[in-house]
């Protein structure tokens, strides 16, 4: 099982669309996935189709002790894809996490668990749907746009780090500070942590600044850019708002197409 955790504490990049559409695109081709929501804004969730409001359980319960991970994934109404859902609940966890000696390793432990439980079928009603399996092949998180303790939380448990980078000005503002945390996350809790790539967002080939920036990216980060660019797209701003993936709502879209290759091109970098 691979864990990759999408991050950048710099809000407004596309990290939550990366992972809702990653993990979508990953079980789109064959991959048992696991969507991690670890944002306290619940977005991912909500682009899953699901309902934050009326959730009795989440994460929050998860990292909190009360309830195994297993006990709180839902299933969703797209292909290998399962969720493990948040909403505003979640900021409680971070005072709780604070004031515990190992808070860092919450999430692994649990992640860890699950993967030890196997395939706990946790209600008769769930007993023939194989989302709920614990033998995923990818655990996908989105994590939070800040380096609080939820994003360590996040880093710590993960093989795995994609970064999402705005084609746009400003892009490489705080990459460095990026790089450097993670640094001290590798130090510090987790030394198996590996950069997979960096992903250029948001990307508009009408305008001169997005192919300066992306070029000044390749530049400064080499091979770690994934080839594949997300442009700007209507449906992928769309698709949220109707409860689902890109590839769900418009599959012909160039979101969509740029999401399935893009998920390629990880599979392909994880091999």
């Amino acid at each position: 099982m691979k864990i990759i955790a999408i991050c950048n504490q710099k809000g407004g990049v596309a990290k939550t669309t990366t992972a809702v559409n990653l993990a979508a695109s990953l079980g789109i081709l064959g991959q048992r996935v696991l969507l991690v929501d670890l944002d306290p804004q619940g977005n991912a969730s909500i682009a899953c189709g699901i309902d934050k409001k009326t959730l009795s359980s989440t994460l929050l319960e998860v990292l909190t002790g009360e309830q195994p991970l297993a006990e709180i994934i839902l299933p969703t109404r797209f292909e290998s894809l399962a969720l493990a859902p948040s909403n505003q609940d979640l900021t409680a966890a971070e005072v709780s996490l604070a004031k515990q000696a190992n808070g860092a390793f919450q999430l692994r432990r649990c992640i860890e668990a699950l993967t030890e439980a196997r395939t706990e079928v946790l209600t008769e009603a769930r007993a023939d749907d194989t989302s709920h399996q614990s033998s995923y092949d990818t655990v996908v998180i989105d994590c939070p746009p800040a380096l609080n303790i939820l994003t360590v939380n996040a880093l710590s448990a993960a093989d795995y780090l994609i970064v999402p980078i705005q084609c746009e000005y400003y892009a490489l503002e705080g990459l460095t500070a990026l790089l450097d945390n993670v640094a001290d996350i590798r130090a510090s809790v987790n030394s198996t942590l590996n950069v997979l790539g960096f992903l250029r967002t948001m990307f508009d080939k009408r305008a001169r600044l997005g192919t300066e920036v992306s070029a000044q990216l390749e530049g400064y980060l080499g091979d770690k850019v994934f080839d594949t660019i997300i442009p700007r797209n209507v449906r992928l701003a769309e698709a949220p708002s109707h409860g689902m993936p890109v590839y769900y709502y418009e599959r012909s879209s160039k979101g969509a197409k740029a999401y399935l290759a893009f998920a390629k091109e990880v599979i392909k970098r994880l091999k």
